[in-house]
């Protein structure tokens, strides 16, 4: 089911709405509110939350299993033997195998530049990965005797072992980069590949060579974009902008100002994005083809000056304009979103249908709530507060549990599992 609301129902509904807490507990069998919770060892925690006028939402119990030994791990694929990958930020590609992190890195992977958001990215297997082998994966692809580097899409063949081998760019932006900037990936029903590039913010009083805030409505330029690409980086030939003069082919929807998440509803097949606002702003959008998202003509947040206009933030105060889409939810405060995804096993049925966002400010999982009636968000839940970790990717594994990383120098990956343990 497509989900839809008015412009001014969503915008009511995005400053009314109040941000639910999530009462916690601790380590087994016992409840305690409050207490930072380190990541040595399972812990238990609770759903339940606080609805208006004080009334109790019962929530299910869970579990949370964190795997350690990993250093700002960004994001993870799932292997179909059981397998997980897991991109390090620096340029590393590390695998979990029966519950356990291999010391060995996976070789092959090429040198990136390290830094803030730019490194080693997004990770996503080949729709035919069980006979092709294919891997993809994006990174920051240094320049040479500079801070700068180029969004890259690199194609691998990964058999099982401890090295990749046919390693090759299929795709790297035509300018660079001098501040942080994603670049996260996702394969469609169509067998395509989206890539959606932010644009770096704020760029170097001095820099006059790197992609800077306008280029996310420039139609020449990567930045600022979702592509669509086929499975060896061409451009295909129907796209909505393939054949229109100063149009980059391979472009599919641009006003993108940094996306943090790419994700295909496994039921309506929509591409589904989470997006960083400046000073709020933060965006879920249903992004769609040759559309326009408004960055940095409209927004809902403010520059990081303070200012409603100018600087970092939007060119001018609007939140709507002609020919732009309005976001389909926004945070304002931000919660820095990451990665999203629509839960629909069946270990959590409280949460089936629900939508889980990671924050990075926030430092938490946020879970989405949405009417059965219509599809429209009535209820956000923080979760995780207590572990004051930075949760950067989330998935749903091929066994109905949830998969989070978090992005820290003692990095982990968490397990979310019912505590009564039952299919």
């Amino acid at each position: 089911m497509a989900y839809r609301f008015s412009v001014r129902f969503l915008t009511l509904l995005a400053l009314a709405m109040g941000i639910l807490q999530t009462s916690a507990a601790p380590a087994p069998q016992q409840e305690v509110a409050g207490e930072p919770q380190p990541l040595d060892g399972p812990l238990i925690l609770d759903s339940s939350t606080r609805g208006s006028g004080g009334i109790k939402i019962s929530g299910p119990k869970f579990r949370v299993v964190p795997l350690r030994g990993f250093s700002y791990p960004y994001a993870l694929a799932f292997l179909p033997d059981g397998g997980i990958l897991v991109t390090e930020r620096a340029g590393r590609l590390r695998i979990v195998r029966d519950g356990k992190l291999d010391p060995q890195p996976i070789a092959g992977i090429p040198d990136v530049l390290n830094t803030r958001q730019r490194g080693m990215n997004d990770l996503a297997l080949h729709p035919r990965f069980a006979e092709n082998h294919w891997i993809y994966f994006t990174y920051y692809k240094p320049v040479a005797g500079t801070t700068n580097a180029r969004a890259t899409l690199a194609r691998a063949r990964y058999d099982g072992g401890y090295a990749l081998s046919d390693v090759r760019d299929i795709f790297s932006t035509d300018s660079v980069v001098s501040g942080p900037s994603a670049a996260k990936i996702a394969f469609g029903r169509d067998g395509k590949i989206y890539m959606a590039i932010g644009i770096p913010i704020p760029r170097a009083a001095n820099d006059t060579i790197s992609a800077n805030v306008t280029d996310a409505q420039e139609p020449n330029s990567y930045y600022g974009k979702v592509l669509r690409l086929n499975d060896d980086g061409s451009a295909p030939k129907d796209n909505p902008f393939s054949d229109r003069p100063g149009h980059k082919p391979e472009l599919y929807a641009l006003g993108i100002r940094n996306a943090m998440g790419l994700y295909f509803h496994p039921e309506t097949g929509e591409l589904w994005e989470t997006e960083n606002g400046p000073q709020g702003g933060d965006e879920i959008n249903i992004i769609k083809a040759g559309r326009n998202y408004g960055w940095p003509v409209i927004s809902y947040g403010r520059s990081y000056t303070g200012d409603l206009s100018g600087g970092t933030g939007p060119a001018s105060d609007q939140t709507f304009a002609s020919g732009m889409e309005q976001p389909w939810l926004f945070w304002s405060p931000s919660i820095s979103t990451a990665a999203i995804t629509f839960y629909t096993g069946n270990r959590f049925p409280a949460w089936k249908g629900n939508i889980f966002v990671g924050g990075l400010i926030g430092a938490q999982l946020q879970r989405i709530v949405l009417s059965p009636t219509n599809g429209l968000p009535i209820r956000r839940q923080p979760m995780l507060t207590e572990l004051h970790q930075r949760i950067r990717e989330v998935e749903q594994g091929p066994d109905g549990l949830l998969y989070l990383l978090t992005d820290e120098e003692a990095g982990a990956l968490l397990r979310i599992e019912p505590v009564d343990g039952k299919p």
